[in-house]
């Protein structure tokens, strides 16, 4: 039986995007018999305060959450210090835990996690699995955080390739991603692509009608626009913005589910232009609310600035798939999701601060409710044919069978 351990900042019961992944495969590998540890923070991604168990067993997984500080998402110099106090953190944990031909699978919050990962690997003879949601220092460099310049960016990226030189096993999320690994000198054989997924047995397309949440929050004669989830610096809502003031149309409204650092700039910027009567924000809604939320909106959005190509894949987009609703992606034009949408004919492309072009898609999609279902159920048809939960777990469990 295959000792696997996952590292990550956040697991089961948190709610965030990288723990509900996490959860999901750890919990599907340990009801497969597998021997599963979750090396974890006693945090939550929405509560740095709280303090979850240090030592559980959940769905037949081990759960190991360390101490570390909680200064929250709030302040750079904050994270910083929980960065580094998880990294030292899970030094001692993993070489506490882990055993000689264990699977040793580091994902990539905090960022740079597959260096200590790979520095724990060297002390111990297990196998290293890298599970890229992101590629750092790169993301960070084109995003301009201070400190990861010049020869600080290119010494850290340096690190982070050793460590998937070493690895038996590096995951990206996306083709665009998979090559960007590989410019990088990674033997092919050593990428694999396993895309995010979302819990697409449970979500589906729900009618407007049968739906208690478009009826609770007054939805039900608006034309709704959804954006659902995180709204991080990764993103841009100019364009939305734009497109919303050249419309402002009050039989539309812009529904916003979620939350992230640009969360609140956005609801201040649509306060100064008097948009408030076409905007409406909401927090996270629990998982299980999950199916109401996505088909809550007749159409979503999803954004990524251009220069994040191959660098981020926002995995929003196959809850939106599952809900069966068209797509529209507001970034490059020949991005991922942007190949998605054009090959299956699910939506639609808008350029970044092309507000005209936002503007004329909404207008027409607005009088088309046929015309939305069309494209909603070529959405769906894309997820069933390659994203589907099932399918994802099983390519993992495939792949870890060939470790060890």
């Amino acid at each position: 039986m295959k000792r696997i351990i996952f590292i990550n900042r956040f697991f089961f019961p948190d709610t965030s995007a990288t723990s509900q992944l996490l959860s999901d495969l750890a919990f599907s590998l340990a009801g497969r018999g597998n021997d599963v540890h979750v090396i974890t923070s006693r945090q939550r991604y929405e509560q740095p305060d709280a303090r979850l168990p240090p030592l559980e067993t959940s769905e037949g997984v081990t759960v190991h959450r360390v101490l570390t500080t909680r200064f929250g998402r709030s302040a750079t110099l904050g994270r910083g210090f929980d960065y580094l106090s998880f990294y030292a953190s899970v030094w001692r944990s993993v070489l506490a835990i882990a055993q000689d031909g264990d699977i040793l699978v580091a994902m990539t919050d905090p960022p740079l996690l597959c260096v200590v990962a790979m520095q724990a690997a060297k002390r111990r003879r297990f196998h290293l699995v890298n599970w890229l949601q992101d590629l750092y220092p790169e993301v960070a460099t084109e995003l301009g955080v201070p400190f990861v310049r010049g020869v600080t960016g290119r010494g850290l990226a340096r690190l982070r390739d050793r460590s998937l030189q070493i690895a038996a096993a590096n995951i990206a999320v996306g083709d665009l991603m998979a090559d960007k690994i590989n410019a990088r000198g990674i033997p092919s054989d050593r990428i694999h692509v396993i895309q995010n997924w979302c819990d697409d047995e449970e979500i589906g397309a729900v009618d407007a009608a049968d739906n208690p949440l478009r009826r609770e929050w007054g939805l039900h004669d608006r034309f709704v626009i959804g954006y659902s989830g995180n709204l991080g610096r990764a993103h841009e809502f100019d364009t939305v913005l734009a497109a919303a003031e050249r419309l402002r149309d009050d039989r539309m409204v812009f529904l916003f589910i979620g939350g992230g650092s640009k969360f609140d700039e956005l609801k201040r910027h649509v306060d100064s232009r008097g948009l408030n009567h076409l905007f409406r924000f909401i927090s996270y809604q629990e998982r299980a609310l999950l199916k109401y939320s996505l088909s809550v909106a007749d159409m979503h959005w999803v954004s990524l600035k251009p220069n994040l190509e191959g660098l981020i894949v926002p995995s929003k987009f196959y809850g939106i798939a599952a809900a069966g609703r068209p797509i529209i992606v507001i970034g490059a034009s020949d991005g991922e999701l942007a190949r998605l949408v054009r090959q299956n004919d699910c939506g639609f492309i808008v350029a970044p601060g092309d507000a005209a072009a936002l503007s004329d898609v909404l207008l027409r999609t607005s009088s088309d409710a046929e015309g939305r279902a069309v494209m909603g159920g070529r959405a769906r048809k894309m997820l069933e044919a390659h994203f589907t939960r099932r399918q994802a777990l099983a390519r993992w469990r495939d792949l870890l069978d060939t470790i060890g």
